[in-house]
C-alpha cells in the first residue's frame, strides 16, 4: 500500500475515534475514488498517481465553489470549500511563484521549445515535479507566454 493511502486510512480512523463527521465524509470520499481506479484498472495505486487523484479532485473543488458562489449558494461552497481544505492536508507544500518560473524557464531551456508546437514536452517534463503542488492550468500559461 502506497504511503499517501495509508496515511488516508490512518486519517480516517483518526476523524472516526475523534467523531468529526464531515472530514470523516470527506476522507472516505477520497478513499472510495481511490478503490474506484484500482478496481476499475486492476492495478495498486502509487504515491504518484494517488497524488494526481488528490489534485484531480482538488481542481474539481475549486470549480464546484466559483459555480456555486455563481448561483448564490453559499451553503454549497462552504462545504466544498471545506472539502479542498481536507484533501489540501494531503498534498505536498505548494510550489512558490518564483519555482513555478524557474522551473518553466529550466524546462524550456531543457527541451530547446521554442515554438508552441514544443509546449507537450516541456510540460511533460514539468508534471512530475508540480503535480500536486501547483495548478497544471496556470503553469500551463506560463509556458504559453514565454513560448509565444
Amino acid at each position: 500500500m502506497s504511503e499517501l493511502k495509508q496515511r488516508l486510512t490512518n486519517e480516517m480512523k483518526d476523524a472516526m475515534r475523534a467523531k468529526e463527521k464531515q472530514r470523516l465524509g470527506t476522507i472516505r470520499l477520497v478513499l472510495a475514488e481511490l478503490k474506484r481506479i484500482e478496481v476499475d484498472e486492476r492495478i495498486e495505486l502509487d504515491d504518484t498517481r494517488v497524488l494526481s487523484v488528490l489534485d484531480k479532485m482538488n481542481k474539481q473543488r475549486r470549480d464546484s465553489i466559483a459555480q456555486f458562489e455563481a448561483a448564490g449558494r453559499d451553503d454549497l461552497a462552504a462545504t466544498e470549500r471545506f472539502e479542498l481544505e481536507v484533501i489540501s492536508t494531503f498534498l505536498p507544500a505548494a510550489l512558490t511563484d518564483e519555482e513555478i518560473n524557474s522551473l518553466v524557464t529550466e524546462a524550456i531551456s531543457a527541451t530547446g521549445a521554442a515554438s508552441m508546437a514544443d509546449m507537450g514536452k516541456v510540460m511533460a517534463l514539468i508534471k512530475p515535479k508540480a503535480q500536486g503542488r501547483a495548478d497544471m492550468g496556470a503553469i500551463s500559461k506560463l509556458i504559453k507566454a514565454q513560448l509565444n
